[in-house]
């Protein structure tokens, strides 16, 4: 408790972390909150408008949207915290070992990270994803192709910094085994940026899964995703609104809340970069 206090935790941060438990806890039960059955078509209520019975109204095959949109948020939530576990893992991994031991260890784990960097992220995920075929893990995998390097050099860069404190060369001294620094006293204190740059990444994770979904090489209908709802709606975007705006606006608003928790968050784990 004393060290919250002593980072002076905002309000507003509070209140952001508690809108994201209650998204999380909402997308866990989402299966017993939905109104009717996301996958159930009924050909009668075709693309009807919002109303008291549909509050979003239908899409082209009688299915209720508000229904898919909170089937879809664990899908699309939780395919993005998946991510960031994994390229997180991978990249500080990368990281830790290349900034720790440098020399060639160093030398060909970057190369090897510089090899992912010299493609724009966007263009190798959809080659992935076209290599792999559609579905929501080659697209997972597809976009951790690109995602990794990140935290692999930022991971680097930070190790590098503070490998040589008085702290860790006591430790050497003291005859703690490599492993036992880098993940009893490196690890623990660069952290703090990891964290930040995680906390960032789920809305990008979340935009790269819905991109890929649009574009046909992510969530294979008819399964509830928002990208894919928004790609099967963009052909109604003149007669029937509704279908892809719904999604595009509850989309918009979780990432919002997640970009604007990820800024408070930075601002108090590392306010010198809120300065600039």
């Amino acid at each position: 408790m004393d060290r919250l206090k002593k980072l002076n935790i905002p309000k507003s941060l509070w209140i952001l972390g508690t809108i994201i438990i209650i998204l999380i806890i909402l997308s866990l039960l989402s299966d017993f909150l939905v109104p009717y059955d996301p996958y159930e078509t009924c050909p009668e209520h075709v693309l009807q408008p919002p109303s008291s019975h549909h509050l979003l109204g239908t899409d082209a095959h009688g299915r209720d949207i508000l229904s898919r949109i909170i089937v879809g948020s664990k899908t699309s939530i939780f395919s993005a915290f998946a991510l960031i576990a994994l390229a997180a893992g991978i990249g500080t991994t990368v990281g830790l070992l290349g900034g720790y031991f440098g020399g060639k260890v160093d030398t060909v784990l970057m190369r090897v990270t510089d090899v992912f960097l010299a493609f724009p992220d966007m263009v190798l995920a959809i080659a992935v994803a076209g290599i792999l075929g559609g579905g929501l893990v080659n697209a997972m995998i597809a976009i951790l192709a690109t995602t990794w390097t990140q935290y692999a050099r930022l991971a680097r860069s930070s190790t590098i910094a503070i490998k040589e404190e008085t702290f860790i060369q006591a430790a050497k001294l003291s005859g703690c085994s490599n492993m036992r620094i880098m993940l009893r006293h490196i690890l623990p204190n660069i952290g703090g940026p990891l964290i930040v740059t995680a906390t960032l990444h789920v809305s990008g994770m979340m935009m790269g899964i819905a991109g890929l979904s649009f574009l046909g090489l992510g969530v294979k209908v008819p399964q509830a995703e928002w990208g894919s709802m928004i790609s099967e709606g963009k052909k109604f975007l003149q007669t029937s609104p509704w279908v892809a705006l719904a999604p595009s606006i509850v989309m918009v608003l979780v990432i919002m809340v997640f970009n604007l928790f990820g800024d408070k968050l930075r601002d108090i784990l590392d306010p010198k970069s809120a300065e600039k």
